[in-house]
């Protein structure tokens, strides 16, 4: 199946779309920037698991030797956790580049969700969403996710955006793009480590049911964008905000002292914040992943019935 010149669509991945089956993509920045080889393998290959049990099939979204990948196989998988980080972070503006030269790309939220669309995929399960970031009124430094929430429609499901960013600021951008905000379980946008922030959602929604129903609607309204569920980590797993908060402000410190900007920020800041927690950080951050690709292949199912 090659719906474009450049994607690669696996053959279960394929047969899943052409049967009207559930699939739900899975981003792999997380494998390549987000966490050490072997561990970084092994939760990409658990959150396949879960999908799997969860109703729904798995379809770990990359870009290898230039060519878009809607599903990898688990040796893929295992190449791009051992390559880490020397694999380029491909956001939009890379992948013609990383096309054209026939080089390797772990995706993004953004890419993730433009390669799922391009393959017919409408479900996306993530860790969490970039945002506008703090300081950005002089920085202009602001995720290219939003952008592409606005304009991609698939639905991304995530644990909120990352506590290192300007959540009320972010929140703001979604609305001005129109993109819907919905809370699995809760009327406020959970702050990734933790299930708190202080800031509301746009709707509270409670069962995969009624999350299908919404971005069915949507769809079926023509509307181009993609709709956001905020869906908060588990209750056990999330963390004292007064240490994450400690540890964010110090991590921001040590970014701007050492001068870390752009597509490196949010890397550098995530394995401060790990390093200065304790590894605690990195414990939460692979639990919401679970969480949200349960709550993924649920609605998933729901949506294809």
């Amino acid at each position: 199946m090659a719906l474009n010149k450049y994607l690669d669509v696996s053959p279960e991945v394929a047969q899943a779309l052409a049967e009207g089956r559930p699939v739900v993509a899975l981003e792999s920045t997380i494998i390549s920037h987000g966490m050490p080889y072997p561990q970084n393998v092994e939760t990409a290959l658990a959150v396949e698991r879960i999908i799997r049990e969860n109703g729904a099939v798995p379809a770990t979204i990359a870009i290898i030797g230039g060519r878009l990948k809607a599903g990898c196989s688990k040796e893929e998988i295992e190449h791009l956790g051992r390559a880490g980080t020397s694999v380029a972070k491909a956001s939009r503006r890379d992948l013609a580049v990383l096309c054209a030269r026939g080089q390797d790309g772990a995706t993004t939220v953004t890419t993730t969700m433009i390669i799922a669309h391009m393959a017919g995929i409408k479900v996306f399960a993530t860790g969490g969403i970039g945002g506008v970031h703090r300081g950005a009124e002089t920085t202009m430094d602001i995720s290219a996710d939003l952008e592409e929430l606005a304009h991609t429609p698939v639905m991304v499901v995530c644990a909120g955006a990352k506590s290192i960013l300007d959540l009320g600021l972010t929140l703001e951008y979604l609305e001005t793009h129109g993109v819907p905000v919905l809370g699995f379980g809760t009327s406020e946008l959970p702050a990734f480590y933790t299930r708190h922030s202080g800031f509301q959602v746009d709707y509270r929604v409670d069962t995969p049911e009624e999350l299908a129903a919404a971005f069915r609607a949507s769809l079926e309204l023509g509307f181009d964008g993609g709709m956001l569920v905020a869906n908060p980590i588990p209750e056990e797993y999330s963390m004292d905000p007064a240490v994450i908060n400690t540890a964010i402000s110090e991590a921001l410190a040590q970014a701007k002292a050492n001068g870390i900007h752009g597509k490196e920020t949010t890397p550098f800041l995530l394995a401060k914040v790990k390093e200065l927690t304790g590894g605690d950080s990195l414990d939460s951050n692979i639990q919401l992943v679970f969480n949200n690709a349960r709550v993924a292949a649920k609605t998933a199912a729901c949506l294809v019935k």
